[in-house]
This record gives C-alpha cells, structure tokens and sequence, in this order.
C-alpha cells in the first residue's frame, strides 16, 4: 500500500512552462551506457524534470526564484549538482536492476499494475503539450515508475544484511539537567540584543553564584526555580555538540549527580548536572540511528562497488542539452506526495536541511 501510495503520487499533476525555447532532442537519444544498458533520453528529461518539481514545489521559497543559477558548492550552481546527482541517481537504479538475481529481487503483478496504473494516471491528468516537455510518454513514465520500484526494493534488500546488533556501550547516551546564562536579552520587537561588557560580567557572577548551591542542591530543577531560572534536560555522548560543544566535555567527565563549574563560551554561561549515566530511551534511539546509518553505508558502498565495475560512459551533448532553465516544473497543489523523501536525491535532501536549519538539542 505503501509503494502504491508513492507511485500514484509521483505520477501525479504537473505544471509545466516553458521558459526560453527548449534544446531539442530525440527520445531515442542516448545520455548514458551502463555496461549494455542504455538511458534515453525521454527517461533521463522525466526522472530529471520529476526532481526538478521537488525543487521547483517544495524548497524555491527557500533557494529564490534564481535558484538554478545559485551556488550549491563552490565553483557549482544547483542545476549543475542536481543534474549530477539526477544522472548518478539513474545509473545506479541501472546497477540495480542488474543485480536483482543476486538478491532474488522481482516486481510481482501486483506491483506491476501499479506502475501501470501509475502510468494512466499521468497520462490523464497531464495536458499533451506538457507531456510533451517532461517527455512523460507512457514508455518513459513506465520505465522511470519501474527503475523508482526496483531500486525501493534492492535497497532493502541491501540493507537487510546490515549488522544490527549495537550494543549499550557503543550507544549510550547520557543525561543532564543545565541552566543557561546567556549574554543577551529581547528588545521590545522580539530580536535578540547583545549585551555590554558590563552586563555580560553580572551575568558570568550570577552563573557562578548559581554554580556554588548547585553541587549541594539535591534538586538541581528545584533549585534552578528558586533561582528564577530554567533547568532544560539533555542527552548526550562524546560526539554531541549542544547545547555548546564546551559543556559538553566538562560533562561528559562527570559521574552521575555531579555538577560542572561554570562553563562560559561566546554565547554565555552554563552550569549542568549530570543526572544518568544511561538513558535508556536515548541509548535505544541512538541505536536505531546507527542502524540506519549502517544499512545507509551498506547500500552506498554496494552502489559504489557496482559504480566502479560498472563501465558508464555518459554522453554530454546529448546531457547537456536538458536544463531546467528553458523548463519550469512544479507539482500541482492539490497533488500531495506522502512518501516524498523516499526518492528524494541527496541534493534534495541537503538542499532542504540547509534550508530549514539543523539543530541537534534536546531539551524538554
């Protein structure tokens, strides 16, 4: 059901126009061999112009309306990074499809009549011309929706033969209890002021004074509330970073129930309480997070075995000649992909942390 929801979902309704006169080229075109295997054209421009909606949709609010002429990384712009990754991204489905035997992978019928009626419904809902942009014929939908099936389920069958035995100790996580000082305030419009040197100097003497009761105090909360301040909890091992990367090392030294000195960084000053050695539900979590990453490592690392036997030889004229400059795709509003960040490419992906903003703190 799952797979049958994602399916339909990237078969969906798109709006599609046109920006400068388009680079022509044949559907039969070849942009890339992978060993007797070729990709056309018609299913290089569909894949290519589905990840661009992604783009187009969900993060041009974030990247401007430039975003294709916009730096990625250095000396790259982000059509140029995504058309890579677009291309690995076919060549290892490619791979994929190649090795199925080797993991007993098939479609079943079933699955089979959902790329088709993933097919039809493209087809339906799509005016021609638009189609026609996309190449979003029946054969390069259906082989694109039939690549998309296989490499779903090679890669769980990759990552099945993950080792996920991760012990307590390889995954423990920690817990504190913290109050923060920090050298600055809110104005009347809600931004953050930093402050003056004095004021920061009556902060840093509040923290220590905070700090001397705190190793006695049997309720570090309690006591952090009598003080007017706020006791905010954290999980951590070695490798964390926040709440500040500082206070982190004091307490990752500690033994449970001890309590740091005052640790100041740029931001202010902390003082923090160890409370458990082992948090269960964090140790638990973590270990799910190294699983993943182990399955994660394994599929990569099998892509890039396959990649390096692979003889892939890339046909630039043909490539260069789909851009997401002479095209805007978009997926239609009431076109709703559940299931979005199972094909999402790791461009994608790293554009939208980017976007969003990352935080690693946990606190309650």
């Amino acid at each position: 059901m799952k797979r049958k929801i994602l399916m339909l979902a990237i078969a969906g309704a798109l709006t599609v126009a046109s920006l400068t006169g388009c680079s022509s080229f044949k559907a039969e075109d070849v942009v890339a061999t992978v060993g007797d295997k070729e990709i056309t054209a018609d299913v290089a421009n569909f894949y290519a112009r589905y990840v661009q909606a992604q783009y187009e949709t969900y993060y041009s609010a974030y990247l401007g309306e430039d975003m294709w002429n916009s730096e990625a990384a250095e000396g790259k712009t982000y059509e140029e990074s995504v058309k890579t990754s677009v291309l690995e991204n076919l060549e290892d489905m490619i791979l994929l499809e190649k090795h199925m035997d080797e993991y007993e992978v098939s479609l079943s019928d079933e699955e089979k009549n959902v790329i088709d009626e993933a097919v039809k419904k493209f087809g339906e809902t799509n005016a021609l011309e638009d189609k026609e942009k996309v190449s979003g014929s029946d054969k390069a939908v259906k082989r694109v929706m039939t690549l998309l099936a296989i490499q779903q389920k090679m890669q769980e069958a990759i990552e099945a033969g993950a080792d996920t035995e991760v012990s307590d100790e390889e995954a423990a996580q920690k817990g504190m209890q913290y109050v923060a000082f920090l050298y600055s305030s809110t104005d009347e419009d809600g931004k953050s002021v930093d402050m003056t040197d004095d004021e920061k100097k009556e902060v840093k003497k509040e923290a220590e004074e905070f700090a001397k009761g705190a190793k006695d105090a049997k309720d570090f909360e309690a006591y952090a509330k009598e003080h007017e301040q706020e006791a905010k909890k954290a999980t951590f091992d070695s490798e964390s970073t926040s709440p500040a990367e500082d206070l982190i090392k004091a307490a990752d030294k500690l033994k449970e129930g001890e309590v740091t000195k005052v640790i100041e960084t740029d931001a202010g000053c902390y003082v923090a309480k160890v409370t458990t050695l082992l948090d269960r539900e964090a140790t638990d979590a973590k270990k799910d997070t190294i699983v993943s990453k182990r399955k994660q490592e394994l599929y990569t690392d099998t892509c890039k075995n396959w990649r390096e036997d692979g003889d892939i030889s890339v046909h630039e004229e043909v490539w260069e000649k789909i851009s997401f400059k002479d095209v805007k795709v978009t997926m239609k509003e009431d076109v709703k992909d559940p299931y979005a960040n199972e094909v999402e490419t790791d461009d994608v992906a790293e554009a939208r942390e980017e976007a969003e903003g990352e935080g690693n703190t946990e606190e309650e």
